[in-house]
């Protein structure tokens, strides 16, 4: 089955084609400031969208990653206290029982020292249990993320949006400059019945059409476009200003003529009105003193502009009635040709306005016209010209769209251009192929599709249009966030639409806001989209927004890496610490050791596990969901795994290990008792056993090369060695502070060789197949609640549930941090590419320089 187009007469876009912004500055003779600086109104919004959700500056909607992490962290931390209480309970039962019950002693000030060393072992259970160290893990992940994610061009403004990006199903980006070049150039012209395909020749053009051509497109265009000599002299020239009328200028260039002399002739001074571009006109007209009278100059969307014209230079320059055959014939034989090419094509045109004799196609005017009557005024126009221009495929944007196809996310393409030249340009992209069965719409036609009799948007009508669309043409912004609104909305699957938009002009800001990720254009993009977006790309390039999605999952996965290491030593901590309670009343792990693996566990571990760098492997599995579990069944396998290993090691040291060893055994000493070497052993066996099993957590898939990549991430690597260093000296010189007793070479070594035996036991524990584990071993599953967070430091009385106090310990903890870290330094943009006033005015919620610092 073939692609399937919807094609009507529909013509609204927010794209710039064939138009720009209007002039700087008009003269005062005739000029009516009013229109000549301000644009006709965009199309209002739809009633379904004219009611759009206002954002809070106060609350945000939890993150999917977020979400969970809170969940699980509470779950932690009530599995950690009862634990905890329990351990507290049996000791001081035990201690009481042996002391008053069997031994029948009298209560004694010196038995306070017991009770409250009995109370530090349960404190230090529950401080070890705990998981204080997520919300850091969470915020430098993201953190260390955003800061490389600047070097591939993407300037995040929220944090949260780069986890976000991980989870992407869906992606709409814009044509011009993000998925093309935003290079153009006129590689076809139609003048005179004569169709080109290489600049043609100045003198083989009529003078008369020759000299109005190169006039309509020097004058009827910015005056800030223009076209400057490059620095390098291998280099093309530099194009400044608005692409489409650069291309017409360098047009005027190729035929030998000179644009600055034109519009030295004709200053902006001089214009009586000028008609600016905007989404509902598609077209730019100029009004200029002409011979006594005026002339109007008009470019525009071929398809625009030539329903407007009345009159059309034929061959030789025969000036001849455009009939409406003739209009159907050139864009059959023409204008579709070109589009299909994947050519934009524009049609300029004009029209006099004489005081004296009026020729056939001119107007004769006794006095000034009405220059507020647009419609009479840009009609009955003459022909000049179409031409066809070229905005060429990045080179690296088809390749970067495969991916993310392999990677589970459907690209769709939004443009203002027509269908054929969007088909085009999407089968070159790779969003579709020749025998694809999908939909191309035009913004008309989508609207038919979606809306009722009333104009509403029906979400069961426009579910029936989103799944299978892939290029949506000839579209107005508000077609873009009808779009977006209604794919983020939708139950047609099982699982939400996560979807990221991209966006530059004004009108694009509702989109962007809507979006989950809403992408600005750095170079184009207007300071609206820009204070609208989550991520700038400073590049305008579609390639980046696929760096985002592999930052984006790598965030999501160095999490998980996290988590499946501290939930280990979590397990194996607590667990030898209540098992020691019960069997010997005492904790093998003291309370400082306990501390030290805290640390290890949580700060330096989050340091470690959560700067690792992404790899393409990203890219070849499916977006996690909202609704995956945090702990997958192949995690779990390994947490479970790993904690029967070193418990077994741990409790054959505790009961065994001294007539092994042959050492003096460490149960049933005394408060004041010096350290003993068993207990130090033991200790200093699960450490490394931890250091080791930290190498094993970089793998989360099941993958068994568990040193790939090691050395790619220096900041691991120094973390690692660093802690063992350090344990050496705790063990060797650490005394009565860390309650250890310094070590033999044999007694280290065996240390090692247990230690080095989670390597080996993680390759037996990945032998095991993960699909034969049940699904409920997994845990985090389920849809996160999407009820919003405070981030600042009340919270709302009038909320119906209010959240718990270990809640609002952990949100604040993790809104305190990210607040803390500065994503984007001062002027690090300053050394990019993307100059052009990016964000030069923040909005009220990023004033603060400890956020994302004041972009300057």
């Amino acid at each position: 089955m073939g692609i399937r187009s919807g094609r009507t007469d529909s013509r609204v876009s927010g794209d710039d084609e064939g138009g720009a912004s209007g002039n700087s500055s008009h003269g005062a003779n005739h000029a009516r400031p009013d229109d000549n600086h301000i644009p006709a109104p965009a199309p209002a919004p739809a009633p379904a969208e004219k009611s759009q959700p206002q954002e809070s500056s106060h609350k945000k909607e939890k993150s999917v990653l977020q979400a969970k992490l809170t969940k699980l962290a509470i779950q932690i931390g009530y599995a950690g206290s009862t634990i905890a209480v329990l351990t507290v309970i049996i000791l001081v039962t035990q201690f009481c029982v042996y002391t008053f019950a069997i031994k029948k002693l009298p209560w004694r000030a010196t038995y306070i020292n017991n009770l409250v060393k009995h109370l530090i072992i349960g404190v230090t259970v529950l401080v070890v249990a705990v998981p204080e160290g997520l919300p850091l893990a969470v915020t430098l992940s993201l953190a260390y993320s955003v800061k490389k994610m600047m070097k591939d061009n993407n300037l995040v403004r929220h944090l949260d949006a780069c986890e976000t990006m991980g989870n992407a199903t869906a992606i709409c980006s814009d044509k011009t400059g993000t998925l093309t070049t935003n290079r153009m150039t006129v590689v076809q012209s139609y003048i005179c019945e004569k169709l080109c395909k290489v600049t043609p020749n100045y003198r083989d053009i009529p003078r008369d059409v020759g000299d109005m051509i190169v006039e309509g497109m020097s004058v009827n265009s910015a005056f800030t476009t223009r076209i400057m000599r490059s620095q390098d002299p291998t280099q093309p020239p530099m194009q400044v200003g608005n692409k489409t009328e650069c291309a017409l200028l360098g047009f005027v260039q190729a035929l030998g003529q000179s644009y600055e002399a034109v519009r030295e002739r004709n200053p902006e001074e001089s214009f009586t009105r000028v008609y600016t571009f905007n989404s509902v006109r598609k077209s730019m007209s100029t009004v200029i003193p002409h011979k006594g009278g005026y002339r109007l100059y008009t470019k525009g969307a071929s398809e625009i502009v030539l329903k407007k014209c009345a009159f059309i230079y034929g061959h030789e320059g025969r000036l001849e009635k455009f009939t409406r055959d003739m209009q159907e014939r050139l864009v059959r034989q023409v204008i579709e040709p070109m589009a299909c090419d994947g050519l934009r094509t524009i049609s300029v045109a004009y029209r006099d306005f004489v005081p004296g004799k009026a020729e056939i196609n001119q107007v004769h005017i006794d006095q000034e016209p009405n220059w507020d009557d647009e419609d009479n005024i840009v009609n009955n126009l003459t022909c000049l010209c179409v031409v066809g221009i070229e905005d060429p495929v990045r080179p690296e944007v088809p390749e970067a769209i495969r991916r993310c196809q392999k990677a589970g996310i459907t690209v769709r393409m939004v443009t203002g251009d027509n269908v054929n030249t969007a088909r085009s340009i999407a089968i070159k992209c790779g969003i579709l192929k020749p025998t694809d069965d999908f939909l191309i719409l035009e913004g008309k036609e989508f609207n038919r599709r979606i809306r009722d009799a009333n104009g509403e948007v029906q979400q069961h009508l426009l579910d029936k249009v989103w799944p299978k669309l892939r290029v949506l043409a000839r579209s107005s912004p508000t077609d873009k966030y009808t779009l977006v609104k209604g794919m983020i909305e939708s139950k047609a699957f099982n699982k939400r639409q996560v979807v990221a938009v991209t966006g530059d002009g004004t009108n694009d800001g509702p989109a962007l806001k809507k979006a989950d990720v809403g992408f600005a254009m750095g170079i184009a993009g207007t300071d609206v989209a820009k204070e609208a977006s989550d991520i700038i790309l400073t590049d305008d390039n579609f390639s980046s927004i696929v760096k985002a999605v592999m930052w984006g999952r790598n965030v999501y996965d160095s999490i998980a890496k996290f988590l499946q290491f501290q939930l280990t030593v979590n397990v194996v901590a607590v667990i030898v610490a209540f098992i020691g309670a019960c069997a010997i009343q005492d904790s093998p792990l003291k309370a400082v050791q306990m501390l030290w693996v805290n640390l290890i566990m949580d700060t330096l571990a989050s340091l470690a596990l959560a700067t690792e760098m992404p790899t393409p492997d990203l890219l070849l599995r499916q977006p996690y969901g909202r609704t995956k579990p945090l702990i997958s069944r192949t995690m779990m396998k390994n947490i479970l795994g790993q904690a029967v290993y070193q418990l077994f090691i741990i409790f054959m040291l505790l009961f065994v290990g001294d007539r092994m060893l042959n050492i003096p055994s460490g149960r049933n000493q005394q408060l004041s008792t010096e350290p003993t070497q068993h207990f130090t052993i033991i200790f200093n066996t699960f450490v490394m056993m931890t250091l080791f099993n930290e190498i094993n957590a970089r793998k989360i898939h099941g993958q068994r090369n568990v040193f790939q990549g090691l050395f790619t991430n220096p900041i691991f690597y120094s973390i690692w060695i660093g802690t063992a260093l350090s344990q050496v000296l705790i063990i060797q010189f650490g005394g009565m502070a860390f309650s250890t007793a310094g070590l033999t070479l044999e007694q280290w070594l065996w240390c090692l060789f247990f230690g080095v035996g989670t390597l080996v036991w993680g390759q037996l524990v990945t032998s095991i197949p993960t699909r034969k584990i049940p699904k409920k071993f997994s845990w985090g599953r389920g849809q996160p609640d999407q009820e919003p967070i405070q981030s600042g430091p009340a919270y709302d009385t009038d909320l119906d549930k209010k959240p718990r106090a270990g809640q609002i310990l952990w949100i604040r903890g993790l809104t305190r941090l990210q607040t803390q870290v500065r994503p984007c330094p001062p002027r690090q943009l300053a050394d990019t590419r993307a100059h052009t006033r990016v964000l030069t005015d923040l909005p009220s919620d990023l004033q603060c320089a400890d956020t994302l610092g004041i972009l300057r």
